[in-house]
């Protein structure tokens, strides 16, 4: 028994040096073969992508709509200091690329006589001390007060916003002018900015003159964006449009909103309804549909909140291909404050503000932070700063 036993072990240690031979005689030959293969060819460089990254961060607030009561309060034995209304927003600002405002009222010089509703024109100095001291520097000129003062006050405009360093939108000096595309650069990022109002409040350009202020069509609107479009990696379009006083976007707002998009705007910034509405979505492009006021002297409280907005722009380079993102969109509230004898006005974001100053200002913040969500509930409310 012990004998068959150990030649069952020697049988099957026979075999397994067997199989070792030949496992060993075959990887030889398979490397030998592949070897022949690669006979005089060099080997490959692992090629790493080559990325480039830029960004531009924008910061927006609405309406800055000069009633005869801020003019008081502003109103000196010189002329008019608006310092102290809007600094709450000055350590906001300072952390931004590109900080839009639009000009509601005409600067449209003094000299023509600083006028009020219904046909506004604010002192220049408004404008020293939002582009001067608070460093705005994105101004949209296009709205329904835009004729207020006629040619000579957008003449007069023009000429003073030129002295500025401002990106400028909604006002042509000429036809050509009109019909230029402006591409600007920023951080190795280039963008275009476009304004547009809906119409002048029945006040009309003199004729042959229509390039003074622009007034869209949808034509026009699909024809300058896809255009536009061609030559810069963001568009950003302001639209003076919608229904005053309105929370909601009615259906020309919405309608619109998705013909630009689908021209190919990336951000749409609204204004005109005095008070704020929603901000959302459609597909890549943002929109905010009203801002609301920045400032003012209306006397109701949907008319003295108003909202910043913040996006992040984004430029990828990647092996020469470009992809622009725009991400982060966020919205805040605003509350603009003066007293019963309009002597004082100041602009207060929310996390300044106490009941005595706003009562029940916490309940009011949540109230409007679901008008800002209405929408779209992925837009943030809070975090500018």
């Amino acid at each position: 028994m012990k004998k068959i036993y150990e030649g069952f072990i020697f049988k099957a240690f026979i075999i397994l040096i067997c199989v070792v031979v030949a496992l060993y005689l075959g990887l030889n030959i398979f490397v030998r073969k592949n070897q022949e293969v690669d006979v005089g060819v060099e080997p490959k460089p692992f090629k790493t992508q080559e990325v480039e990254r830029y960004s531009l961060d924008l910061f927006m607030v609405g309406d800055a709509l000069l009633h005869g009561a801020v003019n008081y309060a502003a109103s000196t034995d010189e002329g008019y200091d608006y310092s102290g209304m809007l600094d709450s927003l000055l350590p906001i600002l300072s952390g931004y690329d590109l900080k839009y405002y639009n000009q509601e009222t005409i600067l449209g010089g003094d000299d023509l006589g600083i006028s009020s509703y219904p046909r506004f024109n604010t002192p220049q100095a408004f404008g020293d001390y939002m582009i001067d001291d608070l460093g705005f520097n994105m101004v949209s000129l296009a709205n329904n007060h835009t004729l207020d003062m006629g040619e000579a006050g957008i003449r007069n405009s023009l000429a003073y916003w030129q002295q500025k360093k401002v990106f400028l939108a909604g006002c042509n000096e000429s036809a050509q002018e009109e019909q230029k595309i402006n591409v600007y650069e920023l951080n190795n990022i280039s963008f275009a900015f476009l304004s547009y109002t809906y119409g002048t409040n029945g006040l009309v350009a003199p004729q042959g003159k229509e390039y003074l202020v622009n007034v869209y069509d949808e034509e026009t609107l699909k024809n300058d964006i896809s255009s536009t479009k061609e030559l810069a990696d963001v568009v950003i379009v302001s639209m003076h449009w919608g229904e005053e006083y309105q929370h909601d976007p009615n259906d020309e707002q919405q309608r619109l909103a998705k013909l630009i998009a689908d021209s190919g705007a990336d951000i749409i910034i609204g204004s005109h309804p005095h008070v704020i509405q929603p901000v959302a979505w459609i597909d890549d492009t943002i929109v905010y549909y009203s801002l609301g006021n920045l400032i003012s002297a209306q006397d109701s409280l949907p008319s003295l909140i108003g909202m910043m907005g913040s996006v992040k722009i984004t430029k990828s380079v990647i092996d020469g291909e470009v992809d622009i993102e725009i991400s982060q969109p966020k919205a805040d509230l605003l509350y603009t404050y003066y007293t019963n004898d309009y002597s004082f006005f100041k602009v207060y974001t929310f996390d300044e503000l106490n009941d005595d100053i706003l009562p029940e200002h916490e309940e009011i913040y949540q109230e409007y932070s679901a008008i800002i969500q209405k929408l779209d509930d992925s837009i943030v409310v809070g975090g500018i700063k």
